[in-house]
């Protein structure tokens, strides 16, 4: 099969980092997506362990559909049957940019009929009963080329399963986990989150400490997918805890918000790394909590999502932050920081130029994630 492992843009090549260590072939690079080869095992895995991608679809077929009567002879000609059971249900959702069929009531309409129209016609059924499993089918149609897709993941890949509830402005799980693979974080070092949130960033450093598999605690529409092997969900579990490691890690998270410290700590044990964690309520601004930690321990990681002032605080209000953060941190030479941040002024305010940076969505919110290393 061609799978297809979609995600946040400007977080692809980590993706196909992901899938190229852990031996996947033919792993290609495109624009908020990343192909590559697989079969029904590989996209078990790829749902377990993949840290930063959103969601990972079974790649039916492109094609031009410049017409209503293009899309529906393009989709009736791919070979749904392969995948989807006689009994299997299949809703279709899906959307178009900058092509000439705009309308996605009418296109969802015309897949819809098309899909059944080939299931019909192979089980040999003049209505199908749809009674079965959940294949959702997705199309994306850009630039009158259309990509027609089965969604094995079912929720998306970020929801790890630990977070039911958040503080304000939560970091998604993939974007962070990006953040602690940019950062190499392995635990070999000390890491600290001074603003922890709900403790999003802190939870994904300690799973990339540990190598939890961060599809673990939940569920995969494709389990209930007759056309794959229920025993391969339960084989791969138990490789991906067979995988991980086990030391002694000193991991810190921080915030000022003694609620968000308390939720942070409940997420973390939902996650099962709460005793990986050492959670605090602390003023990321003040030098107690740099002293605190920074003294008996030369080399560490900073990862934070400091306030942007543009939902949290207004923006005057974060340019103090990032001011007071620099003063107290930025001088720790032998510390790596990884901060991010929307203010196009975040190193005049930090004061100090990034080594590197890095272009990431926070949502719609389009940032930087400022390295210092």
């Amino acid at each position: 099969m061609t799978l297809c492992a979609t995600c946040l843009f400007g977080v692809e090549s980590l993706v196909a980092d992901e899938l190229r260590y852990m031996g996947f072939n033919n792993v290609r690079i495109e624009t908020g997506r990343v192909l590559f080869d697989g079969d029904e095992r590989d996209l078990v895995r790829a749902n377990l362990l993949l840290r930063t991608a959103e969601r990972v679809y079974i790649l039916m077929g492109e094609f031009a559909a410049r017409t209503f009567d293009e899309l529906f002879e393009g989709v009736k000609a791919l070979p749904w049957e392969t995948v989807i059971d006689r009994n299997g249900q299949f809703p279709v959702k899906g959307s178009t940019l900058d092509s000439a069929l705009r309308s996605i009531p009418d296109c969802q309409s015309i897949v819809k009929k098309a899909a059944a129209v080939r299931l019909s016609s192979k089980y040999g059924l003049n209505r199908l009963p749809e009674t079965g499993s959940v294949y959702q089918i997705r199309f994306f149609i850009m630039k009158d080329r259309a990509s027609l897709y089965l969604d094995s993941s079912g929720v998306s890949l970020h929801k790890r399963g630990y977070r039911p509830a958040s503080v304000d402005a939560p970091l998604r799980e993939t974007l962070a986990a990006a953040m602690v693979k940019v950062s190499r974080f392995k635990g070999r070092e000390v890491f600290l989150d001074p603003f922890c949130g709900s403790g999003t960033i802190a939870i994904e450093a300690a799973f990339a400490a540990v190598n939890r598999a961060p599809g673990l605690g939940r569920g995969f529409a494709a389990e209930g997918w007759q056309t794959v092997r229920r025993e391969l969900w339960t084989e791969e579990r138990e490789a991906a805890r067979a995988a991980e490691y086990r030391g002694e890690y000193r991991i810190c998270a921080s915030d000022i918000d003694p609620a968000a410290v308390k939720l942070a700590r409940e997420n973390a044990a939902r996650a099962g790394v709460a005793e990986l964690i050492e959670f605090s309520v602390a003023d990321a601004l003040k030098t107690e909590l740099a002293d605190k930690l920074m003294p008996p321990f030369k080399r560490g990681v900073v990862i934070t999502n400091p306030p942007y002032g543009m939902r949290l605080l207004d923006a005057r209000e974060a340019e103090r932050i990032y001011r007071e953060l620099g003063r107290r941190w930025r001088a720790r030479e032998d510390w790596s920081f990884y901060i991010l941040s929307s203010s196009m002024d975040f190193e005049k305010n930090f004061g100090k130029t990034a080594k590197k940076r890095r272009k990431l969505y926070n949502g719609m919110i389009q940032c930087q994630l400022y390295m210092y290393f």
